[in-house]
């Protein structure tokens, strides 16, 4: 999954540490979701949108996926 966070959050002239602190979370977490090393839950990734005015789907996008990365 990627993100945008980190250019929403530039537009906006906010730190990782800002963002954290309003969504009740920690700079590492909004640090490891920039990166691609954590994958929010559906709520914190709907905080997110909610934060910066805009959908989820505008702030997050699945990367492609082949078949057997699916879980049976």
């Amino acid at each position: 999954m990627t993100n945008t966070i980190r250019v929403e959050r530039a537009k906006l002239r906010i730190t990782q540490a800002e963002l954290a602190k309003a969504l009740s979370v920690s700079r590492q977490t909004i640090h490891s979701i920039e990166t691609g090393k954590y994958t929010p839950s559906t709520v914190l990734a709907l905080r997110i949108a909610e934060f910066f005015n805009a959908s989820p789907e505008d702030i997050f996008e699945l990367e492609d996926f082949e078949e057997e990365d699916i879980e049976k």
